[in-house]
């Protein structure tokens, strides 16, 4: 019906047709109820009847000026008819197409003025008293046409309204699903930058110093590479624990060992100590007992400054690390002093170069490109309500410094803002 709206109203004009032809027969005064056979119409009738109807045909592109058409029709015959003969059942069709596709305000004014006039006309200049019910029939169909019309244009506006609501709640919880795994995607190649980059750095300086002193003292060499097969072997662990979370529920359990937090700290310095960088480590935080959340981020945002001292600062830098409990934050503070020169026994630029951005990833990049370690680092500790700045120290060397709540709740209530 949809797709061939003129042959619709074609076959409703066709209808129509009958229905008044039909009608023009009954005479309504008959004692039992209408006598058909009692009248036959003319053939001025038959004509406003055949015009009546084939109007219609266009009723909803135009639907205006087919009620204009068949109300005018109504009028001659009112006036110039001497049998009536149902030609007002098109005008009833024309004004109900009116109310159905227009306002409400529309289908009032035309509605009351097509009743008026008809019915005015009927009565003056019709050749029934004033009184007759047909006069009456007259104003109550093109009444309840109207009304009809009004109706059905509000239904279809509610099952549209209710349509248009329905297909934006889909399109919100998809945008929502998109956002959701955007996020999650973002969380898991934090977690496994860090966790690569702070072990690939470690393998990668001891791998340099195992093929430095290979030929004059193999027992140092030997010891070099235990230590690459164990920071290989954590490597490997860490991201079995970080790919286990993307399993389905049909594949095996995933490790159920807790993330790293600062308890582990001491076991993060141990593996840098390992590989010659000297790190000092000064707590003040009381004992304190951080959520899981803050507590991985304190841990990473250590492990990936330290990871960015022990690849850009050089042979000979040291480091020192502070954690301090201040209120109800608790501040994280990574320092190096620079004093690594030339090139390390691995053969990185120990010139204390780094990237645009701070991250260190990959070294100093003749393009000015930088990686995502700082950006990483900033994203977690905003994610929580915190703040993390990074940059070089007065006199050489490099500073990060993080502070994150102590009491973090839910990442929708966190404040963020610019570091100062």
């Amino acid at each position: 019906m949809r797709a061939h709206p003129l042959v619709v109203d074609g076959a409703l004009a066709a209808a129509v047709l009958v229905c008044m032809v039909v009608a023009s027969f009954a005479g309504p005064h008959g004692g039992q109820g209408p006598e058909w056979g009692t009248r036959s119409p003319g053939v001025l009738g038959v004509v406003l009847m055949v015009l009546g109807a084939a109007a219609l045909v266009l009723r909803r592109r135009a639907p205006m000026a087919v009620l204009a058409v068949t109300a005018a029709l109504c009028l001659v015959e009112f006036v110039a008819g001497e049998v009536r003969v149902p030609v007002a059942m098109s005008c009833a069709v024309a004004l109900y197409t009116v109310a159905a596709t227009t306002d409400r305000p529309t289908t009032w004014r035309v509605g009351l003025l097509t009743m008026t006039v008809l019915t005015g006309c009927a009565m003056l200049a019709g050749p029934l008293p004033w009184y007759a019910q047909e006069n009456l029939g007259i104003f109550a169909w093109t009444g309840m046409a109207a009304a009809a019309g009004d109706a059905v244009r509000s239904r279809r506006a509610f099952v549209d309204a209710i349509r248009e609501r329905a297909e934006r709640a889909e399109r919100t919880r998809e945008e929502e699903a998109r956002r959701r795994v955007a996020e999650e995607r973002l969380r898991i190649a934090r977690d496994l930058h860090d966790v690569v980059a702070h072990h690939i750095a470690l393998v990668n300086v001891q791998a340099g110093v195992a093929a430095h002193v290979m030929d004059r003292r193999p027992d140092q060499a030997k010891e070099a590479l235990a230590h690459v097969r164990e920071a290989s072997r954590s490597a490997l662990d860490e991201l079995r624990a970080t790919v286990g979370l993307l399993r389905q529920s049909g594949d095996p359990a995933a490790p159920t060992e807790p993330a790293p937090g600062l308890d582990r700290l001491d076991d993060l310095v141990g593996t840098f100590h390992s590989a010659g960088l000297a790190v000092e480590v000064a707590r003040a935080d009381h004992g304190t007992v951080l959520p899981a959340a803050v507590g991985l981020a304190a841990y990473r945002v250590v492990q990936e400054a330290l990871t960015n001292v022990q690849k850009h600062a050089g042979t000979g830098a040291k480091a020192e690390v502070s954690i301090v409990r201040v209120g109800a934050h608790v501040e994280i503070t990574v320092l190096d002093d620079g004093g690594g020169g030339g090139r390390g026994e691995d053969g990185s630029d120990g010139s204390g170069g780094r990237d645009r951005d701070g991250s260190g990833d990959g070294g100093a990049r003749p393009d000015g490109s930088g990686g995502h370690g700082l950006l990483g680092m900033r994203e977690r500790v905003t994610a929580l309500g915190g703040r993390c700045t990074a940059g070089p120290r007065h006199g050489g060397g490099w500073r990060v410094h993080a502070i994150l709540p102590v009491d973090h709740r839910d990442r929708t209530t966190a404040t963020t803002g610019e570091p100062a």
